[in-house]
């Protein structure tokens, strides 16, 4: 019996201005079936009170029109790693903050930015964010919290493979994590995904594990390969293009993940173009 073709889970990151309902409206109307949405401002500050009516009109779309997971981003400033210990502390309280309201939606992924040492060093980097998770995570929460690669430039941890690995491997509930493959900062990272996207996925596996890959950011790059710069482009429109991003969405050991765009648009139509387009493209 031939394998059964797996359902292409793509969509955007979209503007949680009106909660929940609006977020799926707002999918629905792109042609996605997933999305991504900041907690809160992406710059810091209070998130919104959760509305249970909300949440439970959510649920009832997204069973509706069978969405896959959701994919909530912590805001910038979240900054684990940090050498001011307020700002550590801030990155703990939002951080468990928004576990706990992401319990609202069980089930669904959290995604974070590991953070810049800021001259303290990858080692104490990598330490320092094992100690937030420690502190946040917990055996009970339902949602899987993903380390985002990272393109590499200042003082990022997480532009490497490995460095993911040591944080994963310095948590102790590293069973709750995942990691997010951002396209735009791999590429910059140096992991050439245009012209070997399997030996990537290969040095991945190694470093890393294939089990833990739960989510791509696809986006295109204004930037060339091994920049370390973190600029993104229009699906298409950059130095990855629309080619080896098609070879990503379709590629057997990716197909089944769902797929966010962070491309750079004013308008709900141009997602609903590159969603369009990507599925057409779809193999």
């Amino acid at each position: 019996m031939p394998a059964m073709e797996s359902q292409f889970f793509i969509g955007c990151h979209l503007s949680a201005a009106e909660g929940f309902r609006g977020l799926a409206r707002d999918a629905i109307a792109v042609g996605a079936n997933v999305f991504q949405f900041f907690t809160r401002n992406p710059r810091g500050g209070q998130a919104r009170p959760i509305d249970p009516t909300d949440v439970a009109d959510f649920l009832e779309t997204a069973a509706a029109h069978s969405f896959g997971k959701i994919l909530a981003h912590a805001p910038y400033t979240l900054n684990a790693c940090s050498a001011n210990p307020e700002t550590r502390r801030f990155a703990r309280e939002v951080f468990a903050d928004d576990l706990k309201r992401m319990e609202f939606v069980p089930g669904n992924l959290y995604n974070f930015h590991p953070g810049s040492h800021v001259g303290q060093g990858v080692e104490r980097g990598v330490e320092l964010i094992a100690e937030t998770l420690d502190a946040v995570l917990s055996p009970e929460q339902s949602t899987t919290v993903l380390l985002e690669t990272m393109a590499g430039k200042g003082s990022e941890v997480g532009g490497s493979f490995g460095e993911l690995k040591a944080i994963i491997d310095r948590t102790a509930l590293g069973d709750r994590l995942g990691v997010c493959l951002d396209t735009c900062h791999v590429w910059d990272a140096g992991y050439d995904i245009v012209r070997d996207l399997d030996g990537v996925l290969a040095e991945f596996d190694r470093e890393v594990g294939l089990d833990r890959l739960r989510a791509i950011h696809l986006n295109d790059s204004k930037n060339p390969l091994g920049a370390h710069k973190d600029r993104h482009e229009k699906i298409g429109q950059g130095c990855i293009g629309l080619e080896a991003l098609a070879r990503v969405t379709g590629h057997p050991l990716l197909r089944h993940l769902p797929f966010y765009l962070e491309t750079p648009h004013d308008e709900l139509s141009g997602w609903a173009g590159e969603i369009a387009l990507l599925k057409r493209l779809r193999k």
